[in-house]
């Protein structure tokens, strides 16, 4: 039964093993593909596979060990793995996501484990208690992410971007925790970066960060999540600015336009966004480029502009026992007096971190939004 098994998975493997790939043209700052070779050799028995005739599929099956792995690149391999490993459940554990061959080298950052003590023995029927300042984090959701996630690492396609340099995480090792998640649209549209919140004590990608870029990209525009550095809103927008130069700099090989680029941010990210709005990336670090054409904020209590700020699109829960509405409204009342377009939407019976909102009535708000960064996009 095995034999046969093994035989019939071969199949498609040896033809997707001939069919060309398409070699990423980003540099060394890129997070390759999981390295599976090994593994598939130990513990799948591809070397069985090789080894042993499967009926009338032996003349492809015998072929030299060399010749065939030589061929098995590591995006092909990624491929093979993650229709081998299969998609996660409501009932997997953290150490499932964390250890997925799929995500090795980043799976760290799926979820929010930035302070390092976890259980990893905790189902993700339970990834709410990771997310103390979100609401509304559904379960079915979050694994539905993580299942994308892992499809879209199976077509080969590079999801994880280091923006920091060897050199420079040598020199900060604290920057070790930092990337960009690439989630693309169309080649040569408009992207745009987008900043979790979580107190800057966790990054809540998983809820806030991961869910808009995947209805970004499905959108035709090409987005980013960002994983930064959580030791305060310096080194945050630090890491933000940064980010924001690693796409302008290979904006040609991740296939982007630079020109009319958005920052959103959810909570404590949303203050990066706005900060990125009114300092610009020059106001983080050494770097000449533009301030973001439009700038979309979720629940903060941000209160701080310039007269230069772009268009702003602003969220926020009537019930948010975090943020305060009047601090938001204040904010709102000044930037659109100061002269600057602002599109304010305040939502029912919702409170902090709602994410999405599925299910309340900020549901669609990330459509609108859409819709007033469209306004902002030069022909």
């Amino acid at each position: 039964m095995n034999r046969r098994i093994g035989g019939l998975l071969l199949v498609p493997i040896v033809v997707f093993l001939c069919q060309p790939f398409r070699a990423s043209a980003v540099d060394d700052h890129v997070l390759r593909k999981p390295d599976v070779v090994s593994w598939l050799y130990r513990d799948f028995g591809f070397h069985a596979m090789m080894e042993e005739p499967y009926g009338k599929n032996a003349s492809l099956i015998q072929q030299p060990k060399r010749a065939l792995f030589l061929s098995l690149t590591e995006e092909k391999a990624a491929f093979i793995l993650s229709q081998y490993k299969g998609h996660m459940k409501t009932n997997s554990t953290i150490r499932d996501v964390v250890n997925h061959p799929s995500f090795k080298g980043f799976g760290q950052f799926i979820l929010p484990l930035d302070s390092g003590a976890y259980d990893g023995n905790m189902q993700l029927s339970r990834v709410g208690h990771l997310l103390p300042y979100h609401s509304h984090v559904e379960p079915e959701a979050v694994v539905n992410t993580i299942n994308y996630m892992i499809d879209q690492l199976a077509e080969g396609k590079i999801l994880f971007h280091n923006f920091y340099t060897e050199r420079q995480k040598l020199e900060d090792p604290a920057k070790r925790d930092t990337g960009l998640f690439f989630f693309k649209g169309k080649p040569g549209a408009p992207f745009a970066i987008v900043c979790p919140g979580g107190g800057f004590s966790y990054v809540g990608s998983i809820h806030e960060g991961f869910p808009h870029a995947i209805q970004l990209s499905k959108k035709g525009y090409n987005a980013f999540v960002l994983q930064y550095r959580v030791a305060g809103e310096q080194s945050a927008c630090e890491d933000l600015a940064a980010a924001i130069s690693y796409v302008f700099e290979h904006a040609e090989s991740l296939g982007v336009s630079t020109r009319d680029y958005s920052v959103w941010g959810s909570s404590a990210g949303a203050r990066m966004a706005a900060q990125i709005g009114s300092n610009g990336p020059a106001g983080y670090g050494d770097y000449d480029l533009p301030r973001p054409r439009v700038v979309v904020m979720a629940y903060t209590g941000h209160s701080s502009f310039t007269r230069n700020d772009p268009p702003t699109f602003v969220v926020q829960g009537e019930n948010d026992g975090i943020v305060s509405v009047s601090t938001v409204e204040r904010r709102v009342d000044a930037m659109r007096k100061a002269g600057i377009e602002v599109e304010y939407h305040k939502y029912r019976k919702v409170g902090h971190g709602f994410g999405l909102g599925i299910g309340t009535d900020a549901e669609g708000w990330t459509e609108c939004a859409v819709k007033f960064w469209q306004k902002h996009i030069s022909e």
